[in-house]
C-alpha cells in the first residue's frame, strides 16, 4: 500500500490540524486559574476529554460551541469553580482561535496538488470557519458533526462522508482517512474499512490528552509524527516511480 494509491485524503481537523490542545489551556485559562490545586496539563486536557465526549454522547445534536460551554461549566462543577454562564459561552466560541499546527499550512497547500481533501469535524460549521482561515486552503469537502447530527466515534458520521463521497465520484477504497485521535478517528475508520494514517501528533507525550483512551488500540496503514512527514514521504514515494 502506498499514499500514491488513493484519490482523496479525509481529515479530522483539531488534534490533527489544528493544535487544539494549547487552544483548549488557553481558553480554560480564565477557569483554571481559579482552581486551588494544581492542575498539570494532562490533568485539565483529559478532564476536557471526558466531559465533551460525555456531552457529546448525550446530546449528539448540540452545536459544538454551545456543547463546550456545557464542558466548561461541568469543569468548573468538577474543580469548585463558581463560573457564570457568559464565562461559559465565551468558551465554547473561543475555537475560532486555536492555533494550526506549525506544518499544516504548508502540508495542505501540497496535498492539494496531488489529493481530494475532505473535512469530517466534530465542529460546528462557524467555528471550523475560522480553523478553516487558520489552514489556507479550500476543502473539497467539509462535513460537520453539525451538518450530520452526531459526533465522532459515532458510525452516523463516516456513513454520512461515505455515502456523500461516494455520489462524488470517491470511492471508500480510494480513500485514505488521516487523522491523530485513535477514539474519534481510527476505531471506526477500522470497523468501516477505510485505510487509514495516523498523524501522532502526541508522540512525544504519555497518554491521550483532550481524546479518550479507546482501549484496544486500533489498527494503522501509515504513522507519521507530523504533517510534515506525511508530505515528506509522499514526495519520496514519487521520486521513487
Amino acid at each position: 500500500m502506498k499514499l500514491s494509491d488513493f484519490k482523496a485524503l479525509t481529515f479530522d481537523v483539531y488534534g490533527t490540524l489544528i493544535d487544539w490542545e494549547s487552544g483548549m489551556v488557553t481558553g480554560l485559562k480564565p477557569l483554571t486559574d481559579k482552581v486551588s490545586r494544581h492542575l498539570s496539563r494532562d490533568d485539565i486536557l483529559e478532564a476536557h476529554a471526558y466531559h465533551e465526549s460525555t456531552s457529546q454522547r448525550w446530546t449528539p445534536a448540540k452545536k459544538y460551541s454551545d456543547l463546550l460551554g456545557v464542558v466548561y461549566r461541568r469543569l468548573a462543577e468538577e474543580w469548585g469553580v463558581e463560573v457564570t454562564w457568559e464565562e461559559c459561552a465565551a468558551y465554547g466560541l473561543s475555537v475560532r482561535q486555536w492555533p494550526a499546527f506549525d506544518d499544516s499550512r504548508d502540508a495542505l497547500a501540497y496535498l492539494k496538488e496531488h489529493f481530494r481533501l475532505i473535512v469530517l469535524t466534530n465542529t460546528d460549521s462557524v467555528s471550523f470557519s475560522g480553523s478553516n482561515a487558520r489552514l489556507g486552503i479550500s476543502f473539497d469537502g467539509v462535513y460537520t458533526a453539525e451538518d450530520v447530527g452526531s459526533y465522532k466515534p459515532t458510525d452516523r458520521n463516516f456513513e454520512y462522508m461515505l455515502e456523500t463521497l461516494a455520489r462524488n465520484g470517491i470511492a471508500k477504497n480510494e480513500i485514505l482517512h488521516t487523522a491523530e485521535s485513535m477514539f474519534h478517528d481510527h476505531a471506526p475508520a477500522n470497523r468501516h474499512g477505510l485505510a487509514n494514517c495516523w498523524i501522532y501528533r502526541r508522540h512525544d507525550k504519555e497518554g491521550f490528552g483532550a481524546t479518550m483512551n479507546p482501549g484496544e488500540m486500533p489498527s494503522y496503514d501509515f504513522r507519521f509524527d507530523s504533517m510534515a512527514d506525511l508530505v515528506k514521504a509522499h514526495k519520496q514515494e514519487l521520486a521513487a516511480g
